[in-house]
């Protein structure tokens, strides 16, 4: 195997029991060494491979067990993950081109591991990185072991322990990335899962039985990983849609500017000119931050999108409409100019009545629209078209 190609065959990998979400290099929009991204396609290769046949497990025994019902949920969306982390690998693997990258192909392979997994991966539209779609699964897969109890699932209580105190970090940094103003739930979710476990700890340290306490740990731990995911998850997306429903509220409100210029150029230069209303964006007020706020928010913007470009068509036919009775009126000039003298006479006076109510400010349109008719109802007959 060449030194720049990444081993994709099935491997023991780290030294654990069960497939650990490798970490992650760099961050979006970094380069990085290639010899870390090799490894790093690599590890998620093996945890691939072993989340797979854990996953096939978990199903299985789920399916056998009394309250399986209860834990289809979970299994469809660690199915799910992994779907969308294998789809990304392939990706992955495909642009790792076995290493012939420069620097701007190491910077897309770098982006494509901290880019967004496609929303529709996730369960409710969640959208998630690579990293963070594999420790979601780790925690799921941990909580269905837990629920599940497997045969031969277990390790030893101090590994057992040492892996919670790693959940617990975990979750903490998960906490503080929570605005503060919402911050009370997940601080009092994680002041308790540390207070249980060091409590268990110190049980374990002083040689007690702490068999049954560490199992309902253990599913605490991965439920509160998995909801403290799916909220970042949750937040980051309402945070591109904030982001978008700010620009959309900049955008309308520079087309409602000129929506209402453009009645204005109407209503000074043509009767009868448009009467319709036009709304102003601003008054929505600041784009909300609260999902369902958000969601109203951009129900309404869609609607004053729709008022304006009603409005803008509207006064843009008015305005439309002199020029076009100004060409009408020209086109007749022109074929007067050819005529015999007689229909100059007859005809020439209601084109010049027909002009000047276009040139007057606002110009008439009405009058002049039937000027004009006048004027082609004579030519007509007489084989001058329009």
């Amino acid at each position: 195997m060449s030194q720049r190609e990444p081993a994709m065959s099935p491997s023991p990998g780290p030294a654990t029991r069960y497939a650990v979400a490798p970490a992650a290099p760099g961050g979006l929009g970094q380069d990085v060494p290639p010899d870390q991204l090799m490894r790093y396609l690599e590890d998620l290769g093996h945890w691939r491979d072993r989340r797979k046949a854990e996953l096939d497990a978990l199903d299985q025994a789920a399916l056998q067990a009394p309250d399986g019902d209860a834990l289809t949920s979970d299994v469809l969306l660690s199915m799910t993950l992994w779907q969308a982390v294998a789809g990304r690998h392939d990706l992955l693997l495909a642009a790792w081109d076995s290493g012939r990258l420069d620097e701007a192909g190491r910077r897309h392979v770098v982006t494509l591991i901290w880019g967004r997994l496609d929303q529709s991966a996730g369960p409710g539209g969640m959208a998630v990185t690579v990293p963070e779609a594999c420790r979601l699964s780790d925690s799921l897969a941990g909580s269905l072991r837990a629920r599940l109890r497997l045969d031969g699932a277990e390790p030893d209580v101090a590994d057992r322990l040492q892996d919670l105190r790693q959940q617990v970090e975990r979750i903490r940094d998960q906490v503080a990335l929570i605005p503060t103003e919402q911050r009370l739930s997940g601080s009092a979710t994680l002041d308790d899962l540390d207070r249980r476990l060091s409590d268990v700890t110190e049980r374990a340290r002083r040689g007690a039985d702490v068999g049954g306490l560490i199992p309902p740990l253990e599913l605490a731990a991965a439920t509160a990983e998995r909801d403290l995911i799916v909220a970042a998850s949750a937040r980051d997306r309402a945070r591109g849609e904030h982001q978008r429903a700010t620009a959309r509220r900049a955008e309308l409100a520079a087309q409602g500017q000129a929506v209402r210029a453009l009645a204005v150029r109407a209503q000074s230069n043509v009767v009868p000119a448009p009467t319709l209303g036009i709304p102003d964006v601003l008054a929505l007020g600041e784009v909300p931050s609260d999902p369902a706020a958000l969601t109203a928010y951009q129900q309404r913007l869609t609607l004053v999108g729709q008022a304006l470009d009603q409005a803008h068509r509207v006064y843009a036919a008015a305005l439309q409409a002199h020029d076009d009775l100004r060409r009408r009126a020209q086109g007749y000039a022109d074929r007067l100019a050819a005529a015999p003298q007689r229909a100059r006479d007859d005809v020439g006076p209601l084109l010049h009545r027909a002009e000047a109510a276009l040139a007057e400010v606002p110009a008439d349109l009405d009058h002049a629209r039937s000027l004009l008719a006048a004027v082609d109802g004579y030519l007509q007959p007489r084989g001058e078209g329009r």
